[in-house]
């Protein structure tokens, strides 16, 4: 199979779960999902050792990759996504290809050209310029940025219950579920349980259903959180078209974003308020479907 039909592989190295695909032809031969542990990206040699582990340990014994296409958690700029694809020539005699996990929304799509917006844990979105030149926005982690993710929508919750408590409000049905996610006594003490968890995108991500089911049972204060982050969503995007890139059809993906219609409806209002060109399409297949996609177009 190996000399006669080429191996293409797609990977998808996404903030908590990796997803490999690899096709003989157009004929599947691996569907593989693990956890994205281990994934140092800021390490070329040691990312680049870690996709050639999960490389082998995914195909059948005996093939290796024709071609190679790498959409990576954390893979935040052009220079750090080349370091990470000649790394991999350390592993494999084949084309290789490496971008940013956001980036392979939209030749999942089957699109040849637009942004890709991810709203998970985090969010990030991303585009190319007419000559191809990549831009990416957002994606600055759950201290200072990530709105709209999960993370980003609990601080802001947070925030949002302190401002009340300070203007002398009963907690109401938001802070009463963020005590409870934390398992804090009073909403002074949200502060403390948000800056000791040792890994904030990931614990503040964990606390985000509590902000949904708030705005369900009525707080106008998770209402305006969700409706603050689709506008922020939205604003990634004015960015990318005010730098250049295509944003015609907008690739939505993500834990968060899909699995909750307030933050998507609040997105995609703002969307269409602040650019009514932009078309917001939810994508409905696995974003390594694009990682694939790219790994033929090497060849």
């Amino acid at each position: 199979m190996q000399d006669s039909t080429p191996v293409l592989v797609g990977i998808d190295v996404g903030g908590t779960k990796t997803h490999l695909r690899a096709l003989a032809g157009h004929t599947p031969i691996a569907d593989h999902v693990r956890s994205s542990s281990g994934w140092r990206p800021h390490d070329p040699v040691a990312a680049a050792g870690w996709l050639a582990r999960l490389t082998a340990e995914a195909l059948p014994a005996g093939l290796r990759p024709s071609a190679l296409a790498v959409g990576g958690h954390a893979c935040e700029t052009p220079r750090q996504c080349e370091q990470i694809r000649t790394a991999l020539h350390l592993h494999f005699d084949a084309p290789a290809l490496v971008v940013g996990d956001a980036e392979l929304l939209v030749p999942a799509a089957a699109l040849d050209k637009g942004a890709g917006l991810v709203a998970g844990t985090g969010s990030v979105a991303v585009g190319r310029r007419a000559d191809g030149t990549p831009v990416q926005v957002g994606g600055w982690g759950a201290v200072l940025g990530d709105e709209g993710g999960a993370a980003g929508l609990v601080r802001e919750a947070v925030r949002a219950c302190w401002a009340a408590h300070d203007r002398g409000e009963a907690p109401d049905t938001l802070a009463a579920a963020l005590l409870d996610a934390f398992g804090v006594p009073e909403v002074p003490a949200l502060g403390a349980a948000l800056e000791s968890a040792p890994d904030p995108s990931a614990a503040w991500g964990r606390a985000a259903p509590a902000v949904f089911s708030a705005a369900e049972a009525g707080s106008v204060l998770a209402r305006e959180v969700i409706a603050a982050g689709g506008r922020g969503l939205a604003a990634l995007i004015v960015l990318l078209e005010r730098r250049g890139a295509a944003v015609d059809d907008v690739v939505v993906a993500g834990s968060t974003i899909l699995a909750q219609p307030p933050l998507y409806d609040a997105f995609a209002g703002a969307l269409a308020a602040s650019l009514p060109s932009a078309r917001p399409r939810p994508l409905r297949v696995p974003p390594v479907q694009g990682a694939v996609a790219l790994a033929r177009a090497l060849l």
